[in-house]
């Protein structure tokens, strides 16, 4: 689905999930950050490698399976048997076969359907600032990861460069539509950029460095997002961008793989960074020649690829020109009262967004909660469906007729959403959602020649599969922020956190729909969902 869908992957695919700042405030710097962070990442390359990375396990009893104990008694057992012996104490290991996509990778614009390659013998990373392009290595020829001082004195080098932004910068052509990158990136090839694209495509990630500061959390969220197009190349498996104050994200191609793998890499590059930095700010970079170990590539560009770019640039900039974002917290309460009162955090939240919804618009819409399947083998992800009678029933009460009900009336309807929505997130964790069934079977009939279904052609069907409400939730203490755009041209994209004594949104819509407004809905929906909890009654 995602290698053959046409649209440009930035605004339409790839997500970012924002760093939080290192403790330690003066570790901030940005060659500093920087430094820290690619060693981070690359420990954590190797790891995979080595075949040493500690597999993502669902602990449905984390006391018992969960512990020191437990992992020292499952390396013994034989790897044969050792699925048996985790069953038995309820700890189910999650699939991890997208984790091989994170490095060296890339997604390769096609006709029709893109492709998507790894190189694992690569051994350099690329760079960007300022819409050059450059590359060093980072590993050496015996796949050891290179002293972190050469690293810090090539980034250096990298900051210190006075090479002007090209008047043609080529990244904005991987924010075009795919077919028409294709037929450009051929162009490309034709005209002598084989080898560079070769490095771009093979490197181990990007770095994208910015040499501005971060204003606020809106700011934040357009450049991690989209930023200018200038200083990006969105087609990599992931970017590290990091502004010149520190401020980092993680962007990522999703076509290879979802939010479980990239946070699990996240968490780590977090964790290793801040806890057991390769360098100090006080640390001077390595005495090496980095003019002789960096490389700025070069492409070759004819007329007809400056005029892609330059449409390419246009294109990008009327598309975000249009996009606004916005976040806010509720700080009333959070998981701590809402498991107090037996009740699940993430049914709160989407039911907020349910009633924010018919508050601002007086309807309920198709809602998407991505739901990860990777306790199957190549599992990827099904739907869950937040809208439903009960969050529709308790939606209409809140909004329309609040006095009607007494305080232990609508707490009954809030528990009913609540156990609601969490038989349908263990139903999509085990399979047992419809979207991805259905799909499957549309995808099928088309690949066999065969007309579709009725079904398939109904109104209603058409209507639950355009998302006004795409919603998608990702909790680490490494992450400050996350978000993406609408998947429909009149939705929202909602990116949400709850923790334990506030919950956050992040929101994206275009031109059509008040951003702001469904924040102030939504805000007032949590007011009234934690009064209620509270026994109190609601105010109209």
């Amino acid at each position: 689905m995602y290698l053959c869908a046409r649209e440009p992957v930035v605004l339409n695919f790839n997500p970012y999930m924002s760093f939080n700042p290192d403790p330690k405030p003066e570790y901030n710097d940005q060659l500093t950050r920087a430094t820290n962070m690619i060693v981070s990442a690359m420990r954590f390359m190797k790891t995979i490698c080595a075949g040493y990375l500690e597999p993502e396990v669902f602990h449905l009893n984390p006391a018992k399976s969960d512990t020191l104990a437990f992992k020292r008694f499952i390396r013994w057992v034989p790897s044969s048997l050792s699925w048996y012996g985790a069953y038995m104490m309820n700890a189910y290991p999650l699939d991890m076969s997208q984790y091989f996509r994170l490095f060296n990778s890339t997604r390769l614009p096609k006709p029709n359907r893109d492709e998507l390659v790894t190189d694992d013998k690569a051994k350099h990373l690329l760079v960007l600032r300022n819409g050059n392009f450059y590359i060093f290595d980072v590993l050496d020829r015996d796949g050891n990861i290179v002293k972190a001082a050469e690293i810090q004195a090539h980034l250096k080098y990298i900051l210190s460069d006075n090479t002007p932004t090209p008047e043609f910068p080529i990244g904005y052509l991987t924010s075009e539509e795919r077919n028409t990158w294709a037929v450009l990136r051929q162009k490309l090839l034709d005209n002598g950029n084989s080898e560079v694209l070769k490095k771009v495509d093979s490197a181990v990630f990007c770095l994208c460095l910015d040499d501005f500061p971060i204003k606020d959390n809106n700011h934040l969220s357009h450049v991690m997002l989209h930023g200018s197009g200038l200083n990006r190349w969105y087609d990599k498996s992931f970017s590290i961008i990091m502004a010149n104050d520190g401020t980092s994200a993680i962007n990522f191609e999703h076509s290879w793989g979802d939010g479980v793998a990239i946070l699990r890499l996240q968490n780590e590059v977090y964790k290793d960074s801040t806890e057991n930095p390769a360098i100090s700010p006080k640390d001077m970079p390595a005495s090496v020649d980095s003019s002789k170990a960096v490389t700025r590539l070069q492409f070759q560009l004819n007329n007809v690829l400056k005029e892609g770019i330059t449409k390419a640039k246009d294109h990008f900039d009327a598309s975000v020109k249009t996009l606004t974002i916005d976040s806010m917290e509720f700080k009333l309460g959070g998981k701590g009262i809402l498991k107090k009162y037996k009740i699940s955090p993430d049914a709160i939240a989407q039911l907020s967004f349910q009633v924010g919804f018919l508050r601002q618009y007086g309807q309920t819409v198709a809602t998407y909660e991505s739901c990860s399947t990777a306790a199957f083998k190549h599992g990827r992800t099904e739907t869950i469906r937040p809208a439903s009678v009960y969050t529709k029933k308790l939606s209409e009460a809140l909004v329309r007729e609040p006095s009607k009900y007494s305080p232990d009336e609508l707490c009954m309807m809030i528990k009913e959403c609540s156990m609601y929505h969490g038989k349908l997130t263990k139903e999509a964790a085990m399979g047992q959602g419809f979207d991805r069934h259905l799909f499957a079977l549309r995808c099928i009939a088309a690949s066999a020649g065969r007309s579709l279904p009725d079904f398939f052609e109904d109104q209603s069907y058409a209507r639950i599969n355009h998302i006004i409400l795409s919603t998608s939730t990702l909790s680490s203490p490494a992450i400050k922020l996350g978000g993406f755009a609408p998947v429909v041209h009149d939705g929202y994209g909602v990116g949400y956190q709850v923790q334990d004594d506030w919950i956050g949104c992040n929101v994206s819509a275009y031109e059509v729909r008040d951003v702001g407004q469904f924040l102030e809905c939504v805000h007032k929906s949590l007011e009234d969902i934690f009064t209620v909890l509270e026994g109190k009654p609601v105010k109209g």
